[in-house]
């Protein structure tokens, strides 16, 4: 696999216009090419890849999720190892839609092990906390609804003000709204002296007119 890990590199590298449509045609054919692939071999080949950068990082978290055995087959020290050396939103966001909070909401890792991230001195460990818990309430990506675990989560950062931990607590509560808008809505009542201006005003939005910023979007129309 780690030399399957350097053609990727190699082939990431001559993309002279690096941007969402060139990256996912060349992801879409190395899915193909690896769709025999055992489950296992897929999780090395993509913590190989974490290491040379953004862009291999990406395709690493992609190529997990459009490999149902990957999938499957991922465990706790596998995400430990593929969320390592994360240092942006992008990155982060993709590692728990796309890796992390999968394997969460299908109990193939403990909640220990998320929460440990909300407990994270690194901010970014802490907003994947948070934006794990997107996947289990999201229908797009599979999710049914888990109000249990979402507030779990949002519960240990409901003080913290880091700007990326604040927006991610927003979204996991904006998403779980969709699932279970009494539980938020008590949420918000709850803390209400302990969260951010911004996780109350645009949840609070979000439940009186199903938008994160109602007046942006009459303007803008």
């Amino acid at each position: 696999m780690k030399k399957i890990a350097l053609e990727i590199h190699r082939s990431l590298s001559a993309i002279k216009t690096k941007n969402a449509t060139s990256f996912r045609i060349l992801r879409r054919a190395w899915s193909k090419q690896l769709q025999n692939s055992p489950g296992k071999a897929i999780i090395l080949l993509a913590r190989y890849l974490v290491p040379f950068g953004f862009w291999e990082r990406i395709m690493a978290y992609e190529i997990i999720l459009y490999h149902r055995e990957a999938q499957q087959d991922l465990r706790s020290t596998d995400i430990a190892v593929l969320g390592r050396g994360m240092n942006s939103w992008a990155e982060v966001d993709c590692f728990a839609s796309y890796v992390a909070g999968p394997a969460w909401r299908e109990r193939r890792i403990p909640d220990s092990v998320v929460c440990r991230w909300a407990h994270s001195q690194n901010r970014w460990w802490r907003r994947a906390a948070l934006v794990s818990t997107v996947p289990l309430n999201n229908r797009a990506r599979g999710g049914t609804g888990d109000t249990s675990r979402t507030l779990k989560i949002c519960r240990l950062l409901v003080k913290d003000r880091d700007d990326m931990v604040v927006k991610a607590l927003s979204w996991s509560l904006r998403e779980l709204s969709k699932r279970d808008r009494t539980a938020v809505d008590k949420f918000l009542n709850r803390y209400l002296n302990l969260l951010a201006s911004r996780v109350k005003r645009e949840v609070q939005n979000k439940l009186d007119t199903g938008l994160k910023n109602p007046e942006r979007s009459r303007s803008s129309s």
